[in-house]
Order: structure tokens, then C-alpha cells, then sequence
């Protein structure tokens, strides 16, 4: 069997989900909504994925760092996932272990899971041992190019899914804007659902304490990276300043951010995304240094990997909702009454679609 789980060949794909039309955050503007998905087959025909969003940025930067990493991962087990971490940790160190290696190392580490989980016939989460059997989920857009029909449209919609929370974008040019927004989004959900407000990086500190002071009235349960991540004196200020509750992570390569930020009490959510921070055990990692100082984890985007890696945590109190890879699966997660439950078929439950894939030459 050992020599039947080795890695034999690797293919990457893109995929997309129709946009109607562009997309703004506070400093993004999103034309379209893309993938690049990763399929690592063993030698035993099992065939394992993973995927990243990739939206219009980069595209070659990112098939080039693929490119780099797979050809050495070949005839490594499945099993293997920290060997291979090690590997392409000491390989990545001359241009850097943060940013598009780090990506591709990921895509790989996340696949190597799926293939092994398939291998052994269980759930990811299974394998890691489960802690829970579902978690909690949020709605998440509020994009500020939205008119207030479409915000309005978005946030009930989700209210009427049965969501107990909802997430909004905020930045706009002028602070007023977003509360006027943030009270319209209040008055159309009512009391009993959770409004958080994300700022992309995209404010100074002085507009964000001026709109964290007037979220107190419109009962925003946290701020989510409301300046530059690496201003961590500002995350401190404002912290100190607006007693807001303050999340972020969702950027970071590795843990120092975590730790920085604790040490000035100017954290309260730790959000990693699992491709940034490197996969599986990096993710895990991550939140258990998270558990160390008593923050609870709530993760970037990826509720396909974070919902059965949640359910493996003590400390995991919810995950992040968009449906953009749902058309391109076979098997979408269901969201009931505000909750998710992770896929219960071998790996991480659901494969994407061959008709959805277009082939990237190697």
C-alpha cells in the first residue's frame, strides 16, 4: 500500500464563477471571480485537490510558483504532508518563505490531505479527531460598490437562509456613508442578527475610530482589519481608544502578526486564511497558538477546508460564507439555520466539476 499512495502526476486548472458585474471593497476592485485548482493522482488512481482564489490578479505569478513546486513533490507519499512542508520550506528560503511560494505550497499540502483522506476512506476532520460536528457561518459581502437596494438585498437574503450573521464592507470615502449603510443594514436584519464591518485595510486611524465610536449605537460585534495589518500601533490606539472588538489575519504568512498584537492587547478574532498560512498544520498551528492566549478562531474565505478543520478545534467559533465555488462542486456544503456541517465523504468532500476546468500546460 505504501508504495501505492506515492504522488504520481500533478495538474493544475482555472475555473470561474459569472460576475454580473464588478465588485469594490475599500482598496479592491474585482472584475471576475477565479480559481486555480490543483489535482495531485497516487499511484493507486486516487486523485486529490485543492483550490485558491485568485480573482483577476497575477495569473502567471501564480502558475509559475506551481510549476516550481511540482515536479519536486512527485513520488512523495500522501501521508507525508510535513516532509514535503519541510522540503519546499528549505527550497522556498532564498526568495522568501511569505507570499507566492507559500501559496503554492499550500495548494499542495491541502491536496495531499484530500488524496489521503480519500485513501483511508474518511473525512479530514475525521482523521484529526472532531471536537464539534458543526459550526456556526456567516453571510459575507456588503461589497461597497453595492447600492443600498443591493446591500439591503444581500443581508435579508441571508437573514431569510437562516444566517445569524452578516458582514459588511466598509472604507467608503466619506465615514458617514458607512454608517448610514451600517443603520440601513440594522434596521433590514433587526436585533437578532450579528452585523460585523470589514474595512479591508482600507482607513486611517482616525476614520476608524470615528466609525468604531459610531458602530456602538448599531451594535457591530467586531471590526475586521480596519488599517494596514502591519500597523499594529494603530490596532493598539484603537483599541485602546473605541474598546471595539478587533480581527484580523486573514493576510498573514505567519504567526508574528498573532503575536504582536496580543502582546498589545489589540486583538480579540484570529482570522487565518489556510492557503496564506501554508495549509493544514500551519492552520492548526496557528490556532493553537491562538488558544494559548484565549482568542477564538474564525477564518478567512475557505469554508470547504476551515468548516472540518473548525470542527477539529476547541477553540473555532464560526466560518466565513460566499457561494462563488458552489456551481463549480459536486458536492456544495449545506448551510442550515446558520450552521454548516463539514462533507462527510473521504478527504474534504467534494470534487470539481471536469466541465468547469480549463487544462493548464505544465
Amino acid at each position: 500500500m505504501i508504495e501505492e499512495t506515492r504522488i504520481r502526476t500533478a495538474k493544475i486548472y482555472r475555473a470561474k464563477t459569472q460576475l454580473e458585474k464588478p465588485i469594490s471593497d475599500a482598496t479592491h476592485t474585482l472584475t471576475e471571480i477565479s480559481f486555480v485548482v490543483l489535482r495531485l493522482q497516487l499511484e493507486n488512481g486516487v486523485v486529490g485537490e485543492s483550490y485558491l482564489l485568485t480573482f483577476q490578479y497575477s495569473p502567471n505569478a501564480i502558475i509559475g510558483a506551481l510549476k516550481d513546486v511540482l515536479p519536486i513533490i512527485k513520488g512523495y507519499k500522501t501521508n507525508e504532508t510535513g516532509v514535503v512542508n519541510n522540503k519546499l520550506n528549505a527550497l522556498a528560503e532564498y526568495f522568501g518563505n511569505q507570499g507566492l511560494l507559500r501559496w503554492a505550497q499550500a495548494a499542495v499540502n491541502i491536496a495531499m490531505w484530500d488524496a489521503w483522506g480519500k485513501t483511508l476512506q474518511q473525512p479530514v476532520h475525521k482523521i484529526l479527531g472532531t471536537h464539534k460536528e458543526r459550526v456556526s457561518i456567516y453571510g459575507s459581502g456588503g461589497w461597497i460598490s453595492y447600492t443600498i437596494d443591493e446591500l439591503i438585498t444581500e443581508v435579508t437574503d441571508y437573514a431569510n437562509r437562516g444566517f445569524k450573521a452578516v458582514k459588511i464592507k466598509v472604507g467608503s470615502p466619506k465615514v458617514s456613508t458607512d454608517i448610514e449603510r451600517l443603520k440601513l443594514v440594522r434596521e433590514a436584519v433587526g436585533n437578532s442578527v450579528d452585523i460585523m464591518m470589514d474595512a479591508n485595510q482600507g482607513m486611517d486611524l482616525s476614520s476608524a475610530i470615528k466609525l468604531a465610536d459610531a458602530a456602538k449605537e448599531i451594535n457591530i460585534n467586531w471590526f475586521e482589519e480596519p488599517v494596514n495589518h502591519q500597523d499594529f500601533q494603530a490596532y493598539e490606539i484603537l483599541k485602546n481608544q473605541t474598546g471595539i472588538s478587533l480581527a484580523m489575519g486573514e493576510r498573514e504568512f505567519d504567526t508574528l502578526p498573532l503575536r504582536e498584537l496580543v502582546t498589545r492587547n489589540a486583538l480579540d478574532i484570529w482570522q487565518p486564511d489556510i492557503l496564506r498560512i501554508g495549509g493544514v498544520e500551519a492552520w492548526r498551528e496557528s490556532a493553537a497558538l491562538a488558544k494559548s492566549f484565549h482568542l477564538p478562531v474564525l477564518p478567512h474565505y475557505y469554508k470547504d477546508y476551515d468548516v472540518p478543520l473548525l470542527c477539529t478545534i476547541s477553540n473555532g467559533v464560526g466560518a466565513e460564507s460566499f457561494d462563488w465555488v458552489d456551481p463549480l462542486i459536486d458536492n456544495p456544503m449545506q448551510l442550515e439555520n446558520g450552521f454548516a456541517q463539514p462533507h462527510n465523504l473521504p478527504g474534504w468532500g467534494f470534487n470539481f466539476i471536469d466541465d468547469r476546468l480549463t487544462d493548464i500546460k505544465l
